[in-house]
């Protein structure tokens, strides 16, 4: 999904109905840079800037790219109850982690943990606080979760597991972390069947039922010490059930971060291979896990395109 705010999804969507809109949409940067600029879909009305109109590609382009995700948004708010406010402080973030929660209700209800690990799990770029720092967000998941406050203490079972269902998956892709499961749209049109079991908690994944075992299972994670001890975790219990499973690899340009960098707690060991199993790993991916290593650098998920990974694998 491109970054797009709702509030700017609503503009495009005013384009698409009527053609031209008032809303001051190039102030999102793929709006002004993409579609303006670069593609030129949209323009400024003649003689009044404060007018922006679509051109006649626009309609196909709109359709093909964005209007799927306009509905999975559009039909958060109708049907949550969630005051559909573009001028309300939630950030993307924010927003993607409320469609989580109001979609996987169920889950999370029986399963709830304390405010400040809900915090970490389900908004991963901030700190434990954040949710306690956001009281109208805070509110707005309690409203959600149909509860009046989270419990002060975590419960001892804390066996999550989240499936983001299609109708005809041609694979299976286990996320270390929560993001790809909020924005599902792209990845159920690709046909690509989602997993979250909750990081460092797989087992669940003892449980999967057999039918399940017969399309390809990848793991999807951050390249740092906790994804990759993870991932060799999940295989070895696909192993115990006669079922191989693989990791996606980051391309040779992934964008690399020092292990040091804000919010990141995940540290490479002193051991050799930073103690985790070479046999999981294939020779490139070896080496590639000792030059992030030996420069003290990781790869976050969210900067590799799982789909276009994924489709040249299964091509």
């Amino acid at each position: 999904m491109k970054h797009i705010e709702w509030k700017y999804l609503v503009g495009l969507h005013k384009l698409y109905t009527d053609g031209k809109t008032k809303l001051k949409i190039l102030n999102n940067d793929y709006i002004n840079l993409i579609l303006f600029k670069q593609k030129k879909l949209i323009r400024f009305k003649s003689g009044n800037h404060s007018i922006i109109e679509a051109n006649q590609r626009y309609t196909e382009f709109y359709k093909l790219e964005l209007l799927d995700t306009h509905n999975y948004y559009n039909t958060f708010f109708e049907q949550s109850g969630i005051e559909n406010n573009a001028k309300k402080t939630f950030t993307q973030e924010d927003l993607e982690a409320l469609m989580f929660v109001y979609y996987n209700k169920k889950e999370l209800q029986e399963k709830l943990t304390t405010v400040k690990k809900f915090s970490a799990r389900v908004f991963r770029n901030e700190n434990s606080k954040y949710l306690e720092n956001k009281p109208s967000l805070k509110t707005a998941v309690l409203q959600l979760l149909e509860v009046n406050e989270f419990p002060e203490k975590d419960p001892k079972n804390q066996q999550w597991r989240f499936v983001i269902d299609c109708d005809n998956p041609k694979a299976i892709v286990l996320c270390e972390n929560l993001d790809c499961l909020k924005i599902p749209v792209e990845y159920k049109k690709n046909n690509i069947e989602l997993w979250y079991v909750g990081g460092n908690n797989t087992k669940p994944l003892q449980d999967i039922q057999q039918d399940k075992l017969q399309l390809p299972i990848y793991y999807f994670c951050d390249w740092d010490y906790a994804g990759l001890n993870i991932y060799s975790k999940v295989k070895e219990i696909f192993h115990n059930k006669n079922k191989e499973i693989q990791i996606i690899q980051p391309p040779a340009n992934a964008k690399r971060l020092p292990v040091g960098v804000k919010h990141h707690k995940s540290k490479w060991k002193k051991e050799d291979f930073s103690g985790l199993t070479e046999g999981n790993f294939s020779q490139e991916q070896v080496d590639f896990i000792n030059q992030l290593i030996s420069d003290n650098e990781w790869v976050e998920e969210e900067s590799m395109d799982l789909i276009n990974l994924l489709d040249a694998d299964l091509s």
